[in-house]
Order: structure tokens, then C-alpha cells, then sequence
């Protein structure tokens, strides 16, 4: 008996589908295996694909691709009461956040093989379905199980909330030409990304170019509630995001360090929500 977490999502994930194993270095007895699958949509006929034809003025929806990715633990139970404890004692989301820093390390990996800069990750809130659960080796490989939960979707816009202040208005801003995107956000998003996914040398090196480009280009609303005073406190942590890029770059990052890039980059992101907090005009 194993006991897996499992999602699907509304597209392809993109590798191939098949069993997939994950250790973290060469040597190592596996940690997990990925299961992944491709479900749903029946094939689109591709006669004519080659030319352009005439559309439907009320088409129906377009056939999707569903994934499934089944995140199985190597090490097995040692019996299936045991296994049925340890389902009764787990704590589920706690579980799927394990099962989707795997998946993602696996989705990284396939946009790196494959050049595909294009190649998305899975967040919680992408899942269509998600479950954590126990079975047999073939069957949870399979994508069944003996026991299983299924978990409620989570609450809409928490993360986005902890993330940005007042989005709608922002995104109207935007798209009305009343305000820009900046390049300090993409790099804060991406610093964001790598470090939830666990890469933190990359969002060591994220976070180096997000403050340089914050420091740059917040200035202009410095008169903004008390965004100059944040400024100033960012501006004391250039030589700290430079130690820690390099560190990075030559040996990667201890526990300690990557503790010192989450602080930093939450004091980024503090000055970017300041800014949003005074509205858009």
C-alpha cells in the first residue's frame, strides 16, 4: 500500500504520459513517482487543418485535453491498517502542497528539456479535482486507489488577495492605458514562483534584478502613502541581495539564506502593494 495525491487540470500538463521516477541526486533511493496521464477530449478530425474554413456563428465549445498526475510515495506501508491510519491522521492540504512542489520540480524540468518557455506549472487553485488517498503499488499507478478523500476547492482570490491589493481596478488601469506594468513585477512574480517551487538559487537571482528594477522604477510614486520610507529600507538591502545572488551563483543557498530571499522579497512585494493601496488614476 501507497498513499498518493492526485489533481487534474483542464489541459495537457505537457510530458509524455507514463511513470516517471524522482530522486533529488543521482544515487539516491527514489523519493516519489509521477504518474501522468492524458484524459477527456476525443480527437479533432485534421482533414483541411492546413486551410482556413468557414466557422459556425454559434459554435460549440472546442474539445480540451484533461490532465492527471498521480504523486505516489516510493516508500510503501508497512500494511494496509497502517495505511488506513496514517489517511485518518493526515493532514490533506498539507500533502497536496508536498505532491505539487514534485509536480512542478517535474513540469520545470519538462519546460527545460524541451526549450518551452511556454510550459505551465500547477497552482492549488488550477486543480479541477484533488485528492489525497492510499492504495496498491498498479493500482494508485493506474490512477485508482482503495481509499481516498477528495478535497474542496480553495477558498477564490486567497492568494491573490495576499499577493495584490485591488486587482480589478488595477487590471481596468491597465488595460485602459491609466497605468503600466512594471519590470519590477514580473521579477517579484517569477522570484515568487521559484521560491514557492523550491528553487532558490533562481529566485536568489530573481530577486537581485527585482530590487535593482524597484529601486529604478518606484521612485515616481514615492509620494504614494509611505512608499518613500519603504524605498529607503529597500535601498539597505542591496548589498544583502547581492551576497545572496552571488552565494547563489557559486555554491546555492543554505536554510538560513533562503529564509533571507523570502524576507526580502516580501519587502518588495510590501513596496509594489503600497503603491496599488493609492489607487490608479
Amino acid at each position: 500500500m501507497f498513499r498518493f495525491c492526485q489533481v487534474e487540470v483542464p489541459w495537457a500538463l505537457g510530458p509524455d504520459d507514463g511513470r516517471y521516477v524522482v530522486r533529488r541526486h543521482a544515487g539516491e533511493q527514489p523519493d516519489h513517482v509521477l504518474v501522468v496521464a492524458t484524459l477527456g477530449a476525443p480527437q479533432r478530425r485534421l482533414l483541411g487543418a492546413k486551410r482556413a474554413r468557414a466557422a459556425a456563428p454559434e459554435p460549440s465549445p472546442a474539445p480540451v485535453a484533461t490532465g492527471r498526475a498521480t504523486v505516489i510515495a516510493a516508500e510503501p506501508f508497512a500494511s494496509a491498517d497502517e495505511a488506513e491510519r496514517w489517511l485518518r491522521g493526515a493532514d490533506p492540504e498539507a500533502e497536496m502542497h508536498t505532491a505539487l512542489v514534485v509536480l512542478n520540480r517535474a513540469l520545470h524540468a519538462h519546460r527545460v528539456a524541451g526549450a518551452d518557455p511556454y510550459a505551465r506549472e500547477v497552482a492549488r487553485a488550477d486543480a479541477l479535482v484533488a485528492r489525497v488517498g492510499v492504495g496498491a503499488g498498479e493500482q494508485v499507478a493506474e490512477g485508482r486507489w482503495t481509499e481516498a478523500v477528495e478535497l474542496p476547492p480553495p477558498a477564490a482570490g486567497r492568494r491573490r488577495r495576499t499577493a495584490a491589493l485591488r486587482p480589478q481596478e488595477r487590471l481596468a488601469a491597465l488595460l485602459g492605458g491609466r497605468d503600466a506594468a512594471l519590470a519590477c513585477e514580473l521579477f517579484v512574480l517569477r522570484a515568487r514562483a521559484d521560491l514557492d517551487a523550491g528553487r532558490q538559487r533562481e529566485a536568489a537571482l530573481e530577486l537581485r534584478t527585482a530590487l535593482e528594477a524597484a529601486l529604478a522604477e518606484l521612485p515616481a510614486w514615492a509620494e504614494s502613502g509611505d512608499l518613500a520610507r519603504r524605498l529607503a529600507e529597500l535601498g539597505g538591502e542591496r548589498e544583502a541581495a547581492e551576497t545572496l545572488a552571488t552565494a547563489a551563483l557559486g555554491r546555492g543557498l543554505d536554510a538560513e539564506e533562503a529564509d533571507e530571499v523570502a524576507r526580502i522579497l516580501g519587502r518588495v512585494e510590501a513596496a509594489l502593494r503600497a503603491r496599488s493601496a493609492a489607487g490608479f488614476s
